[in-house]
């Protein structure tokens, strides 16, 4: 707030439909908010203003509304947070027609991945796995974006593909280590974005 002002960081009640509806007016009037959950679990709260008002406006509208939103946090399992924190709610926002949902599992791909989230002129719910909030890794500096929709090789193999996103891409990636020490060289794919899928890659 002190760098930016109160126009631009609003620190809400926790009232997740309020302040969720508060910012698909905002982007409905123009702008491009980055609503932030306590956890993606508390979206369950916020699920009539996600599913039936910003993932719809645009089509309901005949495409004379867009919805710029991004909606991100913490998701699926924690340590010690409790039965109700702990949920993995990817497929449900991924059946939902009209938005966008991005799972990372590398600090690059964060980055590059969250630009991309604000620009898009959709509803985009950019999920980040909590277990991978200690994660260390490389960063590209300056401005780079990474296309929504791309999915990524992480691992080059030729037995099997393991398929994956989020925080399982790290385990992913330490099986197919292991399992190199057997002769067997696995493929490892980062969907990166569930919903757009890449199912060419």
């Amino acid at each position: 707030v002190e760098e930016f002002g109160p126009q631009r960081v609003v620190d809400t009640p926790i009232t997740e439909a309020g302040f969720t509806g508060l910012a698909i007016g905002a982007a409905m009037a123009g702008l491009q908010p980055i609503v932030e959950l306590m956890t993606m679990n508390f979206g369950i709260v916020a699920l009539d203003q996600i599913v039936n008002n910003a993932a719809k406006i645009r089509y309901m509208s005949g495409g004379q509304l867009s919805v710029p939103i991004v909606i991100r946090g913490p998701g699926s399992a924690a340590h010690q947070l409790g039965a109700q924190h702990s949920q993995s709610l990817e497929a449900w926002f991924c059946h939902v027609p009209g938005l966008k949902v991005v799972a990372p599992s590398t600090p690059r791909d964060a980055k590059g991945l969250l630009k991309s989230a604000i620009r898009d002129q959709n509803p985009v719910i950019f999920i980040e796995a909590q277990l991978l909030y200690g994660t260390k890794g490389e960063v590209t500096e300056g401005e780079y974006t990474i296309p929504l929709g791309q999915a990524e090789v992480k691992r080059e193999g030729e037995h099997c593909t393991l398929i994956s996103h989020g925080k399982t891409v790290l385990i992913a990636l330490q099986v197919a280590e292991a399992l190199e020490q057997e002769g067997i060289r696995v493929e490892v794919v980062d969907l990166r974005t569930i919903r757009p899928m890449d199912v060419e890659t």
